[in-house]
């Protein structure tokens, strides 16, 4: 029986994991967030408490961690450089540290933030890295801490995430039930990714001894404009969408305009596919609206 320790378990991605892994065999799951469930199956964990990491990692002695626990909210981390630092590169450093010292496998959850958006074409693995914000920033410092301290790794960089939680699909089809005017950038280009087709792939992964960087996107892209036709279009929503420019549409972080990953390791060293963007989010609303 394998243990594996999932972190941030509460998120998007942590709850599809645990949806592919609570009944799969030989798997034993240890689940842990920021703030325990109410139910008692979700522990607390601070991954930037490195002594609480430490406990954690001495009691359940994972055979396999996934570090799903990140700072995710871009903006905020620029006003909160310190915490994003704290959660996004010393957690997983300690997460790092803590598994090397057991020997224990570990995927360590990174973004397309790590690139600045200047590439015309999709980001391979071995692409210089040159993240835009805080948030990109800390994440890649936290991808170069696990690479340092702990040999059995993979990185896997995502982008677009949706799945049950707080996401852009929900976002849009609420705005759309609010009847207000709805603007979305269009020339900002990435990949919707489901989280299940994420979960499907890690798991994958965690079960081969193929360490190392990989990109794991839906195949494909969009503008974040052409993602909110698509969402309106499935949902049946007759919603008038505005494109607008990065320009028009201010934030605190900057965003790399172009942020589209090719899996090519997933590719050329599994022979791993993920699915299309456009098939996977039609997958996850028939769920959603079933």
């Amino acid at each position: 029986m394998s243990r594996i320790l999932i972190t941030g378990a509460k998120g998007q991605l942590g709850k599809a994991l645990t949806l592919l892994l609570k009944d799969k065999k030989p798997y034993e799951l240890f689940l842990t967030g920021h703030t325990p469930s109410e139910d008692g199956s979700v522990a607390k964990l601070d991954i930037a408490d490195e002594t609480a990491v430490n406990n954690t990692i001495k009691r359940v002695k994972p055979d396999i961690i996934i570090n799903c626990a990140t700072m995710t909210a871009v903006d905020l981390c620029e006003s909160e450089q310190e915490n994003a630092y704290r959660v996004n590169s010393q957690g997983a450093k300690y997460l790092a540290q803590a598994a090397a010292q057991i020997d224990a496998k570990l995927i360590q959850v990174s973004t397309d933030y790590v690139f600045d958006g200047k590439k015309k074409e999709p980001y391979i693995e071995s692409d210089a890295t040159n993240p835009l914000n805080v948030y990109g920033t800390t994440k890649l410092q936290g991808e170069l801490f696990v690479l340092e301290h702990c040999k059995k790794s993979m990185i896997v960089r995502t982008a677009w995430l949706y799945g049950e939680g707080k996401n852009f699909v929900k976002t849009m089809l609420r705005l759309a039930d609010s009847g207000n005017k709805i603007r979305v950038v269009a020339d900002q280009f990435g990949t919707p990714t489901s989280t299940i087709e994420l979960a499907k792939t890690i798991i994958y992964l965690m079960e081969t001894e193929a360490y190392g960087i990989y990109h794991a996107t839906c195949e494909g892209s969009c503008s974040w404009y052409e993602f909110a036709e698509m969402i309106f279009q499935v949902a049946g929503k007759d919603v008038k969408v505005e494109a607008i420019t990065t320009a028009e549409y201010k934030t605190p972080a900057q965003r790399p305009l172009y942020s589209v990953l090719d899996n090519k390791a997933l590719r050329e060293r599994h022979g791993y596919y993920m699915k299309d963007w456009k098939v996977a989010f039609t997958d996850y609303m028939q769920e959603f609206f079933r």
